[in-house]
């Protein structure tokens, strides 16, 4: 692999698992906040609680390149009903309707980004699956064919 790549991969986890960080780091900070949002939502705090979990786990999980598609399939779990719930551009008018188009499409967007993480390599040549799989011993079976 090329150096630009492993760069581009790096680049791009740290990209995707940036947002969901200071998303979920934001509402720990204001938990009583998050839970009264979630609530006009209809969505529980013990929900909520699940909800901020998969977001924290899954984002030092990309960002550490650590049983990536993990990370990524957890933040997808998030991402969809969240997208769902919270950015319904079909319930509203006007510039609301605009604003929450625009919020709807840009985490389609992310949930792209994490399916391309899905159908690659684990983490990308600086991650911690690459650098756990390169210390790895060899099958026996290999081992005694080299």
């Amino acid at each position: 692999m090329n150096t630009n790549s492993k760069w581009s991969q790096l680049a791009g986890r740290v990209g995707l698992g940036a947002i969901f960080l200071v998303s979920g780091a934001g509402k720990l900070a204001d938990w009583s906040g998050a839970v009264a949002y979630a609530g006009s939502k209809g969505v529980p705090q013990i929900l909520l609680a699940g909800a901020v979990a998969l977001e924290l786990l899954g984002a030092v999980s990309l960002l550490a390149g650590f049983k990536t598609r993990w990370g990524a399939a957890a933040l997808l779990a998030f991402l969809i009903p969240v997208t769902l719930v919270f950015h319904g551009f079909w319930a509203f008018t006007g510039a609301e309707q605009q604003q929450q188009t625009i919020q709807f499409l840009k985490n389609l967007s992310i949930g792209g980004g994490l399916l391309f993480v899905l159908g690659t390599a684990p983490g990308g040549a600086l991650s911690v699956d690459a650098r756990r799989a390169r210390s790895a011993p060899l099958p026996s079976g290999l081992r005694q064919a080299v």
